[in-house]
Order: C-alpha cells, then sequence, then structure tokens
C-alpha cells in the first residue's frame, strides 16, 4: 500500500506544532494522537525541526503521518527524506516541492489562495489543498472553489481556524482542518494540549456526523 492510499484512511485533521522543541516534541505530539490526530507537523521555523520530526518518525513509525510545514524548496524536501518524514506542508503552491514530495511516496499539501493555484497544485500530483489564510478568505469563497474542484481532491482550511469557525468552513465544504496557534504554542503544558486536541477532534467529529 502506497503512502498516498494509507494517509487517505486518516482523519483530516493536522495538529501544527509551530515552536516545538526536540526535547518536548514527544510527550506534546503523543498529546494530540491520543485525541485522534494522525497528522503531525512541525514547521521548519521551529526549533531544530529536523531533529524532532526524527523523534517523531522513530517513536509512532507508521501509526502517524509525521512532517514538516513551512517547506518551500524541494532541497528541504530531500533533507526531510532522510529523516523519514512522511509529510510536507507547504505556505504556498511550488510544483517542483509537490513533485520531490511524491517521488519520495510523501504527502504533500500545498498551500494555495487562487483556484489557478489550487490547480497549479492538481496538475503536479497533490491531492491535498490548504487554504491559507482560510479565515482571512471566508467560508463563501470555499462555496465558490467547492464548485469547481475535483471530487477526489480533499480540501483543508487553515489559518485562523478555532473551534468558534470550524462550523462555518465545514458547511461550506471543507474536508478537514490544520490547526495551529489554537491548538498548541511554545509553553503549553501537554496537559492543556491534550485538552484543546480533544475539543478540536470531538467538534470535527460531531461536524462529520451533522454536515
Amino acid at each position: 500500500m502506497t503512502e498516498q492510499r494509507t494517509a487517505a484512511t486518516y482523519p483530516p485533521m493536522v495538529a501544527i506544532l509551530r515552536g516545538v522543541t526536540p526535547d518536548e516534541i514527544i510527550p506534546i505530539a503523543e498529546s494530540v494522537y491520543r485525541a485522534g490526530f494522525r497528522y503531525i507537523e512541525v514547521p521548519l521555523n521551529s526549533p531544530n525541526p529536523l531533529e524532532s520530526i526524527a523523534r517523531l518518525v522513530d517513536h509512532f513509525g507508521d501509526r502517524a503521518c509525521c512532517g514538516a510545514g513551512t517547506v518551500t524548496s524541494a532541497e528541504q524536501v530531500e533533507e526531510l527524506a532522510s529523516v523519514g518524514a512522511r509529510l510536507v506542508v507547504s505556505p504556498n503552491c511550488d510544483p517542483q516541492v509537490i513533485r520531490s514530495s511524491l517521488k519520495y511516496d510523501m504527502i504533500s499539501m500545498p498551500g494555495f489562495f487562487t483556484p489557478t493555484e489550487a490547480f497549479a497544485a492538481i496538475s503536479a500530483g497533490a491531492t491535498f489543498l490548504k487554504l491559507y489564510p482560510a479565515a482571512s478568505l471566508g467560508a463563501d469563497y470555499v462555496k465558490n472553489l467547492k464548485t469547481v474542484l475535483p471530487g477526489h481532491v480533499q480540501l483543508l482550511a487553515v489559518g485562523g481556524i478555532s473551534l468558534e469557525n470550524m462550523d462555518i468552513f465545514s458547511r461550506a465544504g471543507v474536508d478537514g482542518f490544520g490547526i495551529g496557534g489554537d491548538l498548541y504554542k511554545p509553553g503549553h503544558s501537554k496537559a492543556e494540549v491534550a485538552d484543546l486536541a480533544g475539543a478540536y477532534m470531538k467538534m470535527f467529529a460531531a461536524l462529520k456526523d451533522t454536515n
């Protein structure tokens, strides 16, 4: 089974652990994993991100899809592949980054802002699209996008997502979410993160049941 097919079985919820350190990555990641998150992202502008990702890979194995965010070059993709990362999340749409990720059988979640960028990402092979910054664009933007996006593409809303606005984006048609600063900030304890992660996954499950 390829990585793309394996990850398709995971709930499309990404825990964005920006600023996490290697020494705290496992307890924090365990908190979100136990809540139900299976995509775990360490942005590359975090302290020693490759070390944190290597520890995640060693700890979770194939139980979770762990990797990096803020990936903007094919060279960074190669570095991630060398530590066993399985997830590549980008703030932008760079077909070279997408193709490089797929070459290593990694999940690519490119960011996009316009329909042109969305279809460029799809043409490069992406099946997950990260609408960013989603809160700035709004739910009506999502509704319009969904009328033209292919059905196999999973649309994630990222940027300004909170427990208060998940519902409107879910009703507009997004498939999942990336949760960052509202889930984890440097200094948060694993107990705080566990509570927030549980609340987000509970909300996600409720939205899937009703929308």
